[in-house]
């Protein structure tokens, strides 16, 4: 008996895009049907050649020649690269998956708003430091009224920033900090991204601090929990290091995110967490259609 899957595919090459293909080939619900950059030599290329992947140095053209054989496509390219495929992608009838900053289709976190994204044509995975922060500061905006001010600050070990990740630093921070904004509906947001060095790599972790007028901190643990316990279920190294306390005047709450280890190092998981929501977006829409 052949099961249907949802057939994507995956355009860039990179650590994070060939991270996906493992995801996606792990996956009941997806079938990778093409994966795409431009240089066949380059390591994610040969290692999907390798495991018998179709692959193509064509980019966003063998993706949009392939537009009959596929449903939804990956795109893990950079925010520049996806203002110009957006447009085509839709055209093509193609559901994209933009794992850039680039803000061009509804911002998608899993544990917050799967539901209502599954029916649009783009949804962004707004940032890692997005995906680990904004259900916190929306569990915070739940449990709370008269909440101000919101700041998450994300700590990564330097060597998960790669090339895009630093080309695209501003365009990350702003992001983030729409994207906060955004689910909260607190005025005023700031996120902050600190690259360390040190060896042994450090693991992804992200704090966040709230200024509220009269917290509730019995009601914001349950509600921190209760999101800590969704998010978990698709990303499995998501997990709380401090419950909410109050320090000097702030609410605080701080997780870690342990990757997966599928094709990047598990210290790696501000990588790994926009993967996982990028995966379990896709996996909700094939459900939908009934994969």
């Amino acid at each position: 008996m052949t099961v249907k899957k949802l057939p994507i595919a995956i355009l860039g090459t990179g650590n994070i895009g060939t991270d996906l293909l493992l995801k996606v080939l792990r996956s009941p619900l997806l079938e990778c049907r093409l994966f795409a950059g431009r240089n066949l030599s380059s390591p994610g290329m040969m290692k999907a050649d390798g495991m018998g992947v179709p692959v193509s140095a064509r980019g966003v053209e063998s993706v949009l020649d392939c537009k009959r054989e596929i449903a939804l496509v990956f795109d893990a390219t950079s925010a520049e690269n996806h203002l110009r495929h957006a447009p085509l992608f839709e055209q093509a009838g193609i559901v994209a998956v933009d794992l850039t900053p680039a803000k061009v289709g509804q911002m998608c976190v899993p544990a917050v708003n799967l539901e209502e994204c599954l029916n649009l044509p783009n949804v962004n995975m707004v940032t890692c430091g997005g995906q680990a922060s904004i259900p916190l500061a929306k569990a915070i905006a739940q449990a709370n009224v008269g909440v101000r001010y919101i700041e998450t600050i994300s700590s990564i070990a330097s060597k998960s920033a790669g090339p895009a990740t630093r080309i695209n630093l501003d365009e990350y921070l702003e992001t983030t900090e729409l994207g906060l904004k955004a689910f909260t509906s607190c005025p005023h947001t700031k996120a902050i991204l600190n690259l360390n060095p040190a060896q042994p790599s450090v693991h992804m972790q992200t704090t966040v601090m709230a200024k509220i007028d009269s917290p509730d901190l019995p009601r914001t643990r349950q509600k921190i929990a209760e999101m800590v316990a969704l998010i978990k279920g698709y990303v499995p190294g998501y997990q709380l290091l401090i419950e909410p306390i109050i320090e000097s005047g702030r609410l605080v709450t701080m997780v870690k995110v342990d990757g997966l280890g599928d094709y990047l190092p598990r210290f790696a998981g501000n990588l790994d967490i926009i993967n996982c929501a990028a995966i379990a977006f896709a996996e909700a829409l094939a459900h939908r259609k009934g994969c």
